[in-house]
């Protein structure tokens, strides 16, 4: 009896997906062990001093959350995903009133000798709210809404996360354009999306005065082609207006709401300035160390440029440069293949489901993963701004590998009803 009670509490339970998430954890946990490690000092698991050992105590409690997740009714996400979503909500706004600011950031909530960042809690219930959006709307009025409200529910952690001076946070959020397309998003919104990076970067790069001036001869080529198509010209004048106006909201942003590092981050990935010993020493130093590693690395606990510290945050944002400098380009290209097989699993799971919220959330839990990825080993080498977010399962942080636990485990268990 007892045999046949755990057959079925296994059953459905994704093998591929959980043996990912554990070899990325011990990963983790050994890159952050290397980064910190000292042949003088003591090894102890629990000695709650060191990095290695708080995140192991993380690991712990993650694997458990895991398990507890797992024995849930699966029902309970998609029934009460809204109060999940307006709890998150509440908690992070908390955190505007009550938060701690660590390196320049006020997103944390201070327990004891723990810190927790909730907004990494929201990135979870957000992916549920959207489910729980998409897979009600059924009519033809309530499709219409429904991307509307999709964007209501991403605009508020997202401006939240902002008012923290939280900006990486924040654009992941925008991750969830991935799950709109999917779900029939028109390619001309996904066309504006791109319109409005590249006005982005042509305001910083120019001035608003150039970048408006682009953007008008673009409206004139626009309206001559379509000058016999009425519908055509009226979404032109509005995508004309917005665009304008995004211009102004970016010069505003980018002067009174980014702090200085920020600035100069984009203007350096930008090729606006160049700060050796500034703004981009992090992003050479992470290079240098990346670079170092050659094809099969320096070996485990052998890097130079982590063991002396030249790469500022390496076991949280910089994390990858220790993977890069001790196992090379081989080791980097595993991490990568473990995210992208973890990736596609999950899309895979997603599009093979009968429930639609489950595929809905799934591309969602995709969504986020991928961004994180993208982003955290787009800026160690140079090809993104650096804007401070982890590497999923790998990066040192308890708040970090329970948010990306509870969002993978929650998906696991909805694969399996």
């Amino acid at each position: 009896m007892l045999t046949e009670k755990k057959q079925i509490l296994s059953k459905g339970f994704d093998t591929y997906l959980i043996v990912i998430y554990v070899l990325l954890v011990i990963i983790g946990w050994f890159t952050i062990y290397s980064s910190s490690y000292d042949a003088n000092d003591s090894f102890s698991l629990f000695n709650t001093d060191k990095a290695y050992s708080r995140q192991f105590i993380w690991i712990l409690v993650s694997m458990a959350l895991a398990v507890v997740l797992l024995l849930i009714d699966g029902r309970i996400y998609q029934n009460y995903a809204q109060y999940i979503y307006y709890a998150c909500v509440l908690l992070i706004v908390s955190v505007l009133f009550f938060g701690t600011e660590i390196s320049g950031a006020k997103a944390w909530i201070k327990i004891g000798s723990f810190s927790i960042q909730p907004i990494e809690f929201a990135k979870f219930a957000t992916a549920l709210m959207l489910a729980k959006f998409f897979c009600e709307g059924k009519t033809t009025s309530e499709k219409k809404n429904i991307w509307l409200f999709s964007f209501i529910i991403i605009l508020v952690p997202a401006a939240i996360a902002i008012l923290q001076k939280d900006t990486g946070s924040a654009l992941v959020f925008f991750s969830f354009i991935i799950l709109f397309y999917r779900e029939g998003m028109n390619e001309n919104v996904v066309l504006f999306g791109a319109s409005l990076i590249l006005v982005f970067v042509l305001t910083i790069c120019l001035n608003e005065l150039y970048t408006i001036a682009i953007i008008t001869v673009g409206f004139i080529v626009a309206w001559i082609i379509n000058r016999n198509q009425k519908k055509k010209i009226i979404r032109n004048i509005l995508v004309y207006v917005l665009l304008i106006g995004f211009v102004f909201a970016v010069n505003f942003a980018y002067n009174s709401i980014l702090q200085s590092h920020q600035r100069q981050r984009i203007d350096t990935i930008l090729g606006q300035s160049i700060d050796p010993k500034g703004a981009d020493f992090n992003l050479n130093q992470s290079k240098i160390a990346i670079g170092s590693g050659g094809f099969f690395g320096k070996g485990y606990l052998n890097g130079t440029q982590t063991k002396l510290n030249f790469v500022p945050e390496q076991s949280t944002d910089f994390i990858f440069c220790g993977i890069g400098e001790e196992w090379g380009f081989v080791g980097s290209l595993v991490i990568i293949a473990l995210f992208m097989a973890l990736i596609i699993r999950i899309i895979i799971l997603s599009e093979r489901h009968r429930n639609v919220f489950t595929r809905i959330y799934g591309y969602g839990v995709a969504s986020i993963i991928f961004f994180h990825l993208l982003i955290n080993i787009g800026m160690t080498i140079g090809l993104v701004p650096v804007i401070g977010i982890p590497l999923p399962y790998i990066s040192y942080g308890g708040s970090s590998i329970l948010g990306f636990t509870i969002l993978l485990f929650v998906f696991i268990k909805l694969n399996d009803a």
